[in-house]
């Protein structure tokens, strides 16, 4: 509560989801944050805001899920997602941040505009698919439309913001450029759903493809380095947000 008895926003947290572990862990330090009493959360200050954070899970349906946990279990005042995406616009560089002005639904055509994020500026915008895109044409005419990155959640979550009224953001750092990097459906699979590495799976690719350890090393530190900068541009997003 405020001097004046009144809620202020370190009373009402801002959520932070993260699809993946590491793309969480990647928000924990950057935003120095801490376990919440609310399994699978943590939980922080950042300036004056209160920050609530945990993971979604791969794809759409996960992402739902989560958001609808979320904001039932902690009342969020605005969601933020963070993490790593392809990139599809030709300028974009291993490591540089989109902050979404919009977002569409890849299978839907829904649209979802996003709401200010502190002192960010918007950057691009999103478009998400619940699948691998990689057909060249269908990917050509995402980027002449001018989406500047793809992902497999954030559409989902702003479907369920816009429902509930709830202010969503999205920042997004690019772990490969679509097209150039080697991200296919088999790469995919050495994730469990929840995107933690299926180490099982990992050993067995090794095994029979021993050709491409280096593009998944490759890939590894690509994802690492643009999960960092994703946390990195939300800590400064939380930083300079102010009460309505």
């Amino acid at each position: 509560m405020g001097e004046d008895g009144g809620v202020t926003m370190a009373d009402t947290p801002v959520g932070i989801l993260a699809p993946m572990p590491m793309e969480l862990r990647a928000v924990v330090r950057a935003l120095s944050l801490g376990r919440s009493p609310v399994r699978g959360f943590h939980r922080g200050v950042v300036g004056d805001v209160t920050v609530v954070a945990t993971t979604t899970g791969i794809g759409t349906l996960s992402a739902t899920e989560a958001v609808e946990r979320l904001l039932q279990e902690t009342g969020a005042r605005h969601v933020i997602v963070v993490g790593i995406a392809g990139g599809l616009a030709p300028g974009l560089a291993i490591g540089d941040v989109v902050v979404a002005d919009l977002v569409r639904d890849g299978a839907s055509g829904a649209e979802y505009r996003s709401a200010p994020f502190g002192e960010l500026e918007s950057s691009g915008s999103l478009v998400t698919f619940d699948e691998l895109l990689t057909d060249p044409a269908e990917l050509a005419s995402l980027t002449e439309s001018g989406f500047a990155a793809i992902d497999m959640e954030t559409s989902a979550i702003a479907a369920v913001c816009a429902r509930r009224g709830c202010p969503w953001s999205a920042v997004r750092s690019i772990s490969d450029r679509v097209g150039i990097d080697p991200v296919d459906a088999e790469l995919l699979a050495l994730a469990h759903s929840d995107g933690s590495p299926d180490f099982a799976a990992v050993a067995r690719f090794i095994v029979t493809r021993p050709w491409r350890l280096p593009g998944l090393v490759r890939l590894g530190a690509y994802s690492g380095r643009a999960a960092a900068a994703a946390a990195e541009a939300a800590r400064r997003g939380c930083a300079t947000m102010s009460d309505p």
